[in-house]
C-alpha cells in the first residue's frame, strides 16, 4: 500500500485488529497511521503481524523506518508472534534501522531489546496526559527545535509500563504517572507510550468499549468524560516528532 507513487518506504507493523469504529470511521488503523506520520511520495507498507503476517526477513533493509501500532495484547506475553516480533526487533536494531514503537510498541521493544516491562502498579491509565521531556537527556536531532514546548499533552490508553529500559537506552520523557513515556536508543529507536496517532474520537471510543467489557466502571468514565471535555493532545506536535524521527530531520526542544 502506498501514499502515491515511488519514494522512501515504510513498514507498519500492525499488532492491533481494526476495530468496527476505526473501520468505519478511518477505514482502518492503517489510515490513522500513515495520516499520523505519512507524507506523499512515500510507500508504506501493511503487515498485520498479530495474524503472523511478518516483512520477509531478507526484504528487511528496504525499508528506511519500522513503526509498531498499539495492541490489547501483553508485551511481555509468549505468544508466538509476539516472540517473531521481539527477534525481528533484535535484528532491525542489529542493523540500526529506524524503529517507532508506540504503547504496545514501545513496551515490546523494551522487552526485545533487553528491558523490563509489566503491569503497572497504579492501574490504568487512560485520558490525556501531559508529558514532561527530560531536556539535558534528549540530544536527539528530532527533539532539538525551539518550537517544541519541554511538555506535550498526548492519549494514553494502557494498564501495562516499562520497568526498566534497555542497556544503551535513556529516558526521554517521564509523567506524573508513568515514568518511561519515552526512551531512545541511538538516533535509531524511538518508544512512546502514549498514542501520537490518536485523536479524542478514538479515545472516547476505547473508553465506551472497555465499559462495556467491564473493564472499567461507569462512575469512573463520567468522571473522565467530564475531564476530557476541554482537554486535547499536541497532536501536531506528535506528529511533527515522530515523522522528524522517521524522516532523519532536526528538532530542537525549548
Amino acid at each position: 500500500m502506498a501514499i502515491n507513487g515511488e519514494g522512501r518506504r515504510y513498514a507498519l507493523l500492525q499488532a492491533v485488529k481494526d476495530s468496527d469504529y476505526v473501520k468505519k470511521v478511518y477505514d482502518g488503523y492503517y489510515n490513522v497511521y500513515v495520516e499520523a506520520f505519512g507524507e506523499e511520495g512515500e510507500i508504506w507498507d501493511l503487515f498485520r503481524v498479530y495474524e503472523g503476517d511478518f516483512p520477509d526477513f531478507n526484504d528487511l533493509h528496504k525499508y528506511d523506518a519500522f513503526v509498531i501500532t498499539g495492541s490489547p495484547s501483553d508485551a511481555y506475553g509468549n505468544d508466538y508472534w509476539i516472540l517473531k516480533l521481539c527477534f525481528m526487533l533484535q535484528i532491525l536494531d542489529a542493523m540500526e534501522k529506524k524503529v517507532l514503537g508506540i504503547c504496545f510498541g514501545h513496551q515490546v521493544l523494551c522487552r526485545a531489546l533487553g528491558g523490563r516491562v509489566g503491569k503497572s502498579n497504579t492501574g490504568w491509565d487512560i485520558g490525556i496526559r501531559q508529558v514532561h521531556f527530560v531536556k539535558d537527556q534528549a540530544p536527539n536531532n528530532y527533539l532539538e527545535h525551539h518550537e517544541i514546548p519541554a511538555s506535550l499533552s498526548i492519549v494514553e490508553v494502557h494498564q501495562d509500563e516499562v520497568f526498566e529500559v534497555p542497556p544503551g537506552a535513556e529516558v526521554i520523557a517521564s509523567s506524573d504517572k508513568t515514568g518511561v513515556e519515552m526512551f531512545v536508543i541511538a538516533d535509531h529507536i524511538l518508544g512512546i507510550q502514549g498514542h501520537p496517532e490518536y485523536s479524542k474520537d478514538i479515545l472516547f471510543n476505547l473508553i465506551d468499549r472497555l465499559l462495556n467489557m467491564d473493564v472499567i466502571k461507569k462512575g469512573f468514565v463520567e468522571d473522565l468524560k467530564c475531564q476530557l471535555q476541554f482537554a486535547e493532545p499536541d497532536k501536531k506536535w506528535w506528529g511533527k516528532i515522530c515523522r522528524n524521527f522517521l524522516k532523519g530531520k532536526n528538532m530542537h526542544l525549548n
